[in-house]
Formats: C-alpha cells, sequence, structure tokens
C-alpha cells in the first residue's frame, strides 16, 4: 500500500503571503495616486487592499516602507514595457524612419500610461520628503532602459544605418525628444492624448534625430 503523500504546508502558506503583499502594494498605489504621501492613511490603503490593518504593517514595517516599497514596484513595472518596445529596435534593412517611429510611439505610450504618470507625480510631490527616490528610480529602471537603447543605437551605427555617434548621449536625446513634449501635451498626464497624438510626437522627434544623426547619403 502506498504511503499517503504529505502535502507542503508552507507552499501555499507562501503563495498566499506573496498575493497579499502583492495586494497591498495595488492598493496602496491607487491610494498614493489618488490622496497623495501625507494624506494617504494606513486604514485607507488596509481598506482598499481586502486586509486587516496590522497586516499592512507586518509586511511593511510602516507607511514609509510601503511607499517606498510601491514606488519600486511601479517602478519595475514600467522597465519591463519599455524594455521590451527598446528590443523592438532592430536592423531590418530597410528605411530606419519607421523603425524609429514605431519604436518611439510605443515608448511614448508606455510614458504616458496612467501609472506612469501617477508614479512621477507621486515622486515629484514628495522629492523633498524622499530624495533619494529618484536615485533609486533612476538606478532601477530609467538608466537599464537609457543603456538597453544606447546599445541599439550603437548597433544602428556600426552597421551604417546611423552615423558614429555617442550612443549613450544619442539615446538621452532621443528619448528626451520623444518625452519632453508631453508633459505640456498631457498637462502632467491629466489630459488624454490618443495613438494620432503619440505618433506625432513621435514622428517630429524621429525627424529631429536624424537630422542630427542619420547616415549620410552617398
Amino acid at each position: 500500500m502506498t504511503a499517503a503523500r504529505t502535502a507542503d504546508p508552507a507552499r501555499p502558506a507562501s503563495r498566499g503571503r506573496i498575493d497579499k503583499r502583492e495586494s497591498i502594494l495595488g492598493a496602496a498605489f491607487t491610494v498614493f495616486a489618488r490622496e497623495g504621501y501625507a494624506a494617504a492613511s494606513v486604514d485607507a490603503i488596509a481598506a482598499e487592499a481586502g486586509v486587516a490593518k496590522p497586516t499592512v504593517y507586518n509586511h511593511f514595517g510602516d507607511k514609509e516602507g510601503l511607499f517606498r516599497a510601491v514606488v519600486v514596484a511601479e517602478a519595475e513595472r514600467a522597465v519591463v514595457k519599455n524594455l521590451a518596445v527598446v528590443h523592438r529596435l532592430q536592423d531590418t534593412g530597410d528605411d530606419i524612419r519607421p523603425l524609429l517611429v514605431d519604436v518611439g510611439s510605443r515608448l511614448v505610450e508606455c510614458y504616458s500610461d496612467d501609472r506612469s504618470w501617477a508614479l512621477r507625480r507621486l515622486l515629484y510631490a514628495e522629492v523633498t520628503k524622499f530624495p533619494d527616490l529618484f536615485d533609486v528610480v533612476r538606478a532601477g529602471a530609467a538608466d537599464q532602459v537609457a543603456e538597453a537603447l544606447a546599445d541599439r543605437l550603437a548597433r544602428l551605427s556600426l552597421a551604417g544605418r546611423l552615423r558614429r555617434l555617442d550612443p549613450v548621449a544619442a539615446a538621452e536625446q532621443f528619448a528626451a525628444l520623444l518625452t519632453g513634449p508631453m508633459e505640456a501635451r498631457s498637462r502632467m498626464g491629466t489630459k488624454a492624448l490618443g495613438e494620432a497624438e503619440y505618433r506625432a510626437v513621435a514622428e517630429a522627434a524621429v525627424d529631429t534625430f536624424l537630422a542630427a544623426f542619420g547616415a549620410q547619403r552617398a
């Protein structure tokens, strides 16, 4: 007779703890984005997450620890989306402008989604209280995207699709051309913009970028 298999009691408990943590992070982001750090209460976050208030403290220690965890989690979410777009920037042998416009439009869309705007507004509002969080987000997210973009531009330059360039500086300038217009156009994400406007911004950015870095024709 085969002995009954004993379930590992730690596994479901661990899975449940992870799910509860993610639920709290999602609820906290919603409350912080809606009310700001100072006005947001742990009671409201616990209610939004559907957990007891002590559960929030057990996972994150205090409101500041929770806020920091929320910012890091949202930055990590954003970087995954942005990197997936940057990785599309591969030499196809065709006209490079449509490729850059496609990637640029997608990056503008990532930059302009509701959660990304909410994260930036939170960081701007709380920069004096949490100045180090800008460095955390930059190191954990923005720098990764910039490095990946620089790598792709360097490859295009080596393939003769762009002029010889400093890939880090070129990536920084391309990103600035894409994201710079969006804050004013969208009023810091409070005015909805459509795909047509994203593409218009991307086309203008690419035309300016290629004027500086486009390969010289024989």
